[in-house]
C-alpha cells in the first residue's frame, strides 16, 4: 500500500516552520528598500499588515480544522471552488514558494559576498541549493528539528539586537555621528517623511516579509493532534513575527537615522558596521545568511508537499505522489529543486535586479492564494451555517476587510517600475496556467472518451 505523509510535526515544529518561512529576506534584506520608501512609518505598515495576515491565518486555521482528513488547505480549494481552481491555486502556490526560495538563494549569494566579494552570487546559490536538497531528503521529523534550530537562531539574534538597541538607547551612545535616540524617528522628515503615500508604497515589500506565514495550513497533514497544535501555532506565530519585525526596525532606526540606511544590503549588517564592531557585523551577517537558508529550506519543503498534494488529487503526474521509506515525497522534492536551478542562471545574468523582481512575483502569487483561501473560508462558513472549532474573529467583517486590503496591495504594485515588471510576469504565469489547465482537462476528457 502507498505510504502517505508522516504525522511527525508537533506544535513547536509547526510554529518554527511558519517562523522559518516568514522571517527571512523580507526583514533582513528587503527592509532596506521599504525603509527608503516609508521612513519610520514602515512600522505602521508592518502593524497594518500584521492585522490582516493574522485574520487570513485565522481563516486558514478554521478552514483546515473543519476537516482534518485533508492533507493541506489546497484540498479545500477543490472542495469549495472545484478542481480547475485547485489546479490554478495549487500550481500558483508552488510558484509562490519556488520564487520565495529563489529570493533567499539570491540573498545568500549577497550575504556571502560580505566576506568573499570575489565569489559570484550564482556559485553560492548553487551550493546552498544542493545542501538544502540533502537536508530535505531526510525524514520530516528530522527536518522539523533542523528547521526549529534555524528559526531559533533568527529569534535569538533578533532578540539580542532589540536588547542591544535598548541598552544603547538608554546609554546615549553615538553611532555614525548621530546619537542613539528616539528623536531619530522624527528628526529627518518626521514619522511620515514621504507622507501617507510613502507608507502605502512600502506595503508590497512589507507583505512580502509576511509571505510563508500561512504554512501552518500546509502542514495539517503532517501535524500530530492538529486540533490542538494548529490553533496554538497560529495564535503564537503572528504576534511573535510582528514583534520581531517592528521591534527590530524600531531599534535600527533609533541607532541610525532611516535616511542613512542603504537599500542595497542588509540594514542589520550596515548598522553594526557603522558601530565599528567588525566582528559583530560578521556575526549578524552569518545570522542573516542562516535566516535566508532557513527560509529557503522551508520553501523547498513546501513545494514538494504542494506537488504531492496535487498528484494525490490527479492535478499533477501521479509519480509525484509517491513517497520513499521515510515518507518524504522524493520525486516532488527533486522536481522542485531542479526547477530552482533557474535562479542560479538568473543570478549569473541579472545579479543586481533579480531580488526585487522575484520578490514582487512572490508577493503577487502569495496574495492571489491568500485571497482564494479567504473566499474558500467564506464559502465554508456559508455551507456549514455555523462556526468551526477555531472560529474566525469578527466574521464576516474581518474576512471582507482582509480581501479589500489584499486587493489594494495588488493595485499598489502598479506604481513602481520594478514591481510592475513583477506584476506583468505574474499575469503571464496566470495566462499560461489557464491555458495549461484547459489543455490538461481536455486531455483527460479525451482519455475518458477513448476508454468508453
Amino acid at each position: 500500500m502507498e505510504k502517505d505523509l508522516a504525522r511527525e510535526l508537533n506544535s513547536r515544529h509547526v510554529q518554527m516552520l511558519a517562523i522559518g518561512g516568514a522571517i527571512g529576506t523580507g526583514l533582513f534584506l528587503g527592509a532596506g528598500t521599504a525603509i527608503k520608501q516609508a521612513g519610520p512609518s514602515i512600522m505602521a505598515a508592518y502593524l497594518l499588515a500584521a492585522l490582516f495576515t493574522y485574520w487570513m491565518l485565522r481563516a486558514v486555521g478554521e478552514l483546515v480544522l473543519s476537516d482534518t482528513s485533508k492533507n493541506s488547505f489546497i484540498e479545500f480549494v477543490r472542495a469549495y471552488l472545484g478542481p480547475k481552481w485547485e489546479f490554478v491555486v495549487g500550481w500558483t502556490y508552488w510558484l509562490c514558494w519556488e520564487s520565495l526560495a529563489m529570493t533567499n538563494l539570491t540573498a545568500s549569494g549577497i550575504y556571502v559576498r560580505f566576506w568573499f566579494p570575489a565569489i559570484p552570487q550564482w556559485v553560492t546559490s548553487l551550493g546552498a541549493l544542493l545542501l538544502l536538497l540533502i537536508l530535505n531528503l531526510a525524514s520530516v521529523g528530522l527536518f522539523g528539528k533542523l528547521e526549529s534550530a534555524f528559526a531559533s537562531i533568527k529569534l535569538i539574534a533578533i532578540a539580542a539586537l532589540i536588547l542591544t538597541g535598548i541598552i544603547m538607547l538608554f546609554g546615549g551612545q553615538t553611532v555614525g555621528g548621530h546619537q542613539v535616540a528616539l528623536q531619530n524617528l522624527v528628526d529627518f522628515g518626521g514619522f511620515f517623511p514621504h507622507k501617507f503615500i510613502g507608507m502605502l508604497a512600502c506595503l508590497p515589500m512589507v507583505i512580502f516579509a509576511y509571505t510563508g506565514i500561512e504554512m501552518v495550513g500546509l502542514t495539517s497533514g503532517e501535524t500530530r493532534n492538529p486540533e490542538k497544535n494548529i490553533p496554538r501555532a497560529i495564535n503564537s506565530v503572528g504576534p511573535m513575527i510582528s514583534f520581531c519585525y517592528i521591534g527590530a526596525l524600531f531599534v535600527l532606526m533609533c541607532i541610525v537615522p532611516w535616511n542613512e540606511i542603504s537599500a542595497s544590503s542588509s540594514p542589520f549588517v550596515q548598522v553594526f558596521s557603522l558601530m565599528g564592531v567588525k566582528a559583530a557585523a560578521g556575526i549578524i551577517n552569518f545570522v542573516v545568511l542562516t535566516a535566508a537558508l532557513s527560509s529557503c529550506n522551508s520553501a523547498i519543503f513546501s513545494t514538494s508537499r504542494i506537488i504531492h498534494s496535487l498528484a494525490k488529487s490527479k492535478q499533477a503526474p501521479i509519480f509525484f505522489g509517491k513517497t520513499n521509506k521515510s515518507r518524504v515525497p522524493v520525486n516532488a522534492l527533486l522536481f522542485s529543486t531542479v526547477f530552482l536551478l533557474i535562479i542560479v542562471g538568473l543570478n549569473f545574468v541579472l545579479p543586481a535586479q533579480i531580488f526585487t523582481i522575484i520578490s514582487g512575483v512572490a508577493t503577487v502569487s502569495f496574495v492571489f492564494v491568500w485571497l482564494t483561501l479567504m473566499i474558500c473560508h467564506i464559502k465554508m462558513r456559508s455551507f456549514r451555517g455555523r462556526k468551526g472549532i477555531f472560529p474566525m474573529p469578527l466574521y464576516p467583517l474581518s474576512s471582507w476587510l482582509t480581501i479589500v486590503f489584499f486587493l489594494m496591495v495588488l493595485v499598489l504594485l502598479l506604481f513602481t517600475a520594478d514591481t510592475r515588471i513583477s506584476l506583468f510576469c505574474a499575469i503571464i504565469w496566470f495566462v499560461a496556467l489557464a491555458i495549461g489547465c484547459s489543455l490538461f482537462y481536455a486531455e483527460r476528457r479525451s482519455r475518458k472518451d477513448d476508454e468508453n
